[in-house]
């Protein structure tokens, strides 16, 4: 028998309660549910989508910490990235 993506998602939930992870639901796309992992060096983001598809995305931390002065150099690249985005849409026109 195959299982709902519905059923997936929440034995999946259950997996994690059971291992004492804590979770965060989320809605980010139309005909999706993520569920956001955080547990010591890595981050998971787990899509469950309607057609039954699960997409993981695993993002690692190095472990390197850094102080404060890393916010500004976090709002810049974002800053940048954005910029870069809206020059391409700009000339797409």
């Amino acid at each position: 028998m195959i299982k709902s993506v519905f059923d997936q998602m929440t034995a999946f939930l259950s997996d994690l309660e059971q291992a004492g992870v804590s979770y965060t639901l989320a809605h980010h796309r139309d005909e999706a549910l993520m569920v956001i992992v955080a547990v010591p060096g890595e981050r998971w983001e787990i899509e469950f989508l309607a057609d039954g598809t699960i997409e993981v995305e695993r993002f690692t931390s190095n472990g390197e910490i850094y102080g404060a002065e890393a916010l500004s150099e976090l709002l810049a690249r974002y800053a940048e990235q954005e910029d870069l985005v809206t020059q391409a849409e700009y000339q797409m026109q």
